[in-house]
């Protein structure tokens, strides 16, 4: 199962969290967050895969973004369309990281009580990930978790994320769901504020912990 450490904000503790081995840390390039990334991503390995998220950016803002912090995935936390998702893929195959791999494209749906996968459709093409996170005040980082009994009605084998509040508290709940059927398209957990101590600054033990109860 794959890590993913969202919202990072400070270059010491970037290299704390990069020596726990996630396979993606997240970078979120939408102002009014707590999170709001603005500074130097600092020198983690290779193997790492750097994202940026964005809530309703223009094209021009992530594809500069993507070229200033050499991003290996962008994450829309937004209202994005699927031609929005269209269009960035085609820049992508085009100007972004040309001659290099594409950029991936993850885009995230919120869920409280119920969904409708109906609308996931659309994307399919167009994306390369769905992530799920909470509904909740904010397009991200609500702090808790959504009713994970939804994810039976996933219908698509598009790889997906699962988000939304997950920390230490989440380990047993999380070892049964990856045991049941829909999960199998389960390809990475995203893990945030459950595993700070500050906005942006994360418990390293604690996600060395995580890490160890989903490997």
């Amino acid at each position: 199962m794959k890590l993913k450490v969202c919202g990072m904000k400070y270059p010491d503790n970037m290299l704390e969290v990069a020596s726990v081995g996630p396979d993606y840390m997240g970078f979120i390039f939408w102002e009014p967050s707590s999170r709001f990334f603005n500074t130097t991503i600092s020198e983690i390995p290779n193997h790492i895969k750097k994202v940026g998220v964005f809530v309703d950016a223009s094209l021009e803002e992530i594809i500069n973004t993507i070229k200033r912090y050499n991003l290996q995935a962008v994450q829309l936390h937004g209202k994005e369309s699927p031609d929005f998702c269209k269009q960035l893929k085609g820049a992508n195959k085009s100007e972004i990281n040309k001659p290099k791999r594409e950029v991936e494209i993850i885009k995230v749906f919120s869920i409280k009580d119920d969904f409708n996968f109906g609308q996931l459709q659309a994307y399919e093409a167009v994306c390369d990930y769905f992530l799920f996170d909470t509904k909740g005040k904010l397009p991200g980082g609500n702090g808790y978790v959504f009713s994970w009994e939804v994810l039976k009605e996933y219908p698509s084998k598009k790889p997906y994320f699962l988000s939304g509040g997950i920390g230490l508290e989440e380990t047993d709940k999380l070892k049964d769901f990856l045991q049941r059927p829909e999960s199998k398209y389960c390809y990475a957990i995203d893990v945030n504020s459950k595993f700070e101590t500050a906005p942006g600054l994360k418990e390293i033990e604690k996600l060395k912990e995580f890490k160890k109860s989903i490997e």
